[in-house]
């Protein structure tokens, strides 16, 4: 066998390979996956995220609100992993 003829009979069995597997692939039937019944999950009500909403929806009013601060203080301890700090004693509540 010369350099041609083989170079063609590798083509040939190629094309050949290639035609077959598009065959089966065509011929094959996906069944689409079962779609279970999936409950809505509500998120748990968490205060502090509804009051940093509050604090901005204040704008920059917030920056001088001590509840907005409060919170502040406690978003950052809880990102930040630390635990959250005691409460302050203001001078009102002596």
């Amino acid at each position: 066998m010369d350099g041609k003829m083989l170079a063609r009979l590798g083509a040939v069995v190629f094309v050949a390979v290639a035609i077959t597997a598009t065959a089966i692939e065509m011929t094959r039937k996906e069944t689409p996956p079962e779609m279970g019944h999936a409950r809505a999950v509500e998120p748990a009500r968490d205060p502090l995220r509804e009051e940093q909403r509050r604090c901005q929806q204040l704008g920059q009013a917030a920056a001088s609100d001590p509840d907005c601060m409060r919170v502040w203080a406690e978003s950052r301890d809880r990102f930040l992993g630390r635990p959250p700090a005691p409460a302050v004693p203001t001078p009102e509540g002596r």
